[in-house]
């Protein structure tokens, strides 16, 4: 059968943006290099024209170069042509991956999407049990208050202490304090003044009890009445 009917013919894959850069990169190359190597030749033209007398061997040189000078124009012209559709191919590739990126960008949202649903059917996302858990949150900070606020209160005093009296006796006692200070010349509170002390005894210790004598047990005798 396949010698009667033949078989199908695969068509060949078009070629991708990549490789249609990559041939028009080394087309370009090629067209640059020639396009340098006729600059040289005119410039060798140029300088054997100048070097030639008018005449005929110098009109033979013009032809020369102005036959070089029409195929450097006519590499330049494919050269900008060649750009040009260097430059289409790298637009259209640049949207291609635009919308490859876009496509992956919205098959991530996508897939974030389920994932956030799943999570939102979650028990511990519910709304009411979080309201729930702040409020109790709120009650136990509450309660911890208090106990700190017990077990801050100072034992032994009393409720009924006016704090306006307080205050007044602290006025009084300041109003002493400057009296004092002013009564001094020195400046000095009397309760801070060093007090005169009796002067030190100038005996040495047990000189006096020397000078008594001894009893009849070797005791210190004691003194006498008179």
């Amino acid at each position: 059968m396949k010698r009667i009917f033949g078989t199908k013919k695969e068509k060949p894959k078009p070629p991708t943006l990549d490789e249609a850069t990559g041939r028009m990169d080394s087309r370009g190359n090629v067209l640059d290099e020639k396009i340098r190597k006729l600059d040289e030749q005119l410039a060798q033209h140029r300088a054997q024209i100048k070097k030639c007398r008018p005449g005929p061997a110098q009109e033979a040189a013009k032809r020369r170069a102005l036959q070089v000078l029409k195929q450097k124009r006519l590499y330049e012209n494919q050269r900008g042509q060649l750009m040009n559709q260097q430059f289409n191919v790298d637009q259209t590739s640049f949207a291609l991956q635009s919308m490859q990126d876009s496509v992956q960008t919205v098959q991530a949202m996508k897939a974030a999407g389920k994932e956030l649903k799943a999570a939102f059917k979650q028990p511990e996302l519910n709304i009411n049990s979080i309201e729930n858990l702040q409020d109790d949150l709120a009650d136990m900070m509450d309660m911890h208050q208090e106990i700190q606020d017990v077990l801050g209160q100072n034992f032994g005093i009393p409720d009924d202490i006016d704090e306006d009296e307080l205050m007044e006796e602290l006025d009084a006692l300041e109003d002493d304090l400057a009296a004092d200070t002013e009564a001094n010349a020195d400046g000095v509170p009397s309760y801070l003044q060093e007090q005169d002390l009796p002067a030190a005894p100038s005996a040495r210790p047990g000189h006096a009890t020397a000078a008594l004598g001894e009893d009849e047990f070797g005791l210190p005798a004691v003194p006498q009445r008179t």
